[in-house]
């Protein structure tokens, strides 16, 4: 309760005077100095590819482990 009231007693910053204060920023330009070539491009999405298939293969057998011991423990537990 008196952390509720010392929250209320604090002063807060109205929305109009947030809106009066925004200052519109410069908009950011992103740009690379360096360029990949086609064949960096082609062994880069490989690799991406490659780990993304691991990952996948990884998380797959987590799973199936994951439910057989969950079959495995529903089968021996009567209610």
């Amino acid at each position: 309760m008196i952390t509720s009231l010392k929250n209320n007693k604090r002063t807060r910053v109205s929305t109009f005077d947030k809106l009066k204060n925004f200052k519109k920023g410069k908009s950011i330009q992103v740009a690379f100095d360096k360029e990949a070539s086609s064949y960096q491009l082609k062994k880069i999405k490989e690799k991406l590819q490659e780990e993304n298939k691991k990952l996948l293969k990884r998380n797959i057998l987590i799973i199936i482990a994951l439910i057989s011991v969950i079959i495995y423990v529903i089968g021996f537990v009567k209610i």
